[in-house]
């Protein structure tokens, strides 16, 4: 018989494909409904009021999400990257606070990734909020461009793969799809 004692698992959601953050809403959820507590802090998202928001906010106690971006990146000649660099290192520093706290049984880390890949902030800074992560926490990490260093300490690796699109053919996001 297996052993049923919890181990928290260090999980990622990447890929080119959509559902990254969808994937992590999803366990978010599920948790949620075990009566665990769940915060998600996203990386990249800030300013617009995206649907998980709203359905959080019906929700009882439990599940929390703080935006902490500057929204949308236009790229690494973005003459923002800046304020993003800023804004990422405070949720940065913020995730460090909330895994040193054991205040959360679940912590998404959503699109920590893409922050990882435009530089604002260092890997090595990721790898050791990894290594603080205690043992019976949940983590989830989401975003394009996974480095190999995170893929190695990570105990599960989804990739979304794309393989059709409706923005490719001029559709616009949809609200309650994209946002």
């Amino acid at each position: 018989m297996s052993d049923r004692k919890k181990k928290g698992l260090v999980l990622v959601f990447t890929g080119n494909g959509k559902g990254k953050t969808t994937a992590a809403l999803g366990m978010a959820l599920r948790a949620w409904g075990q009566g665990m507590k769940v915060l998600m802090l996203q990386f990249i998202k800030g300013g617009w009021k995206y649907g998980e928001l709203k359905a959080v906010e019906k929700l009882e106690q439990g599940l929390e999400i703080r935006q902490l971006g500057e929204g949308f990146i236009g790229g690494a000649d973005d003459s923002s990257l800046e304020e993003h660099r800023r804004a990422a290192r405070q949720a940065l520093a913020e995730a460090k606070i909330e895994i040193e706290s054991a205040g959360y049984d679940l912590l998404i880390l959503d699109e920590i990734l893409y922050a990882v890949h435009y530089g604002l902030v260092d890997l090595d800074d990721v790898l050791s909020l990894l290594a603080r992560k205690t043992a019976d926490l949940h983590l989830v990490l989401t975003g394009r461009h996974v480095p190999p260093e995170i893929i190695e300490k990570a105990d599960l690796v989804t990739e979304m793969r794309e393989i059709k699109h409706h923005y490719t053919r001029g559709i616009a996001a949809q609200k309650g799809i994209e946002y």
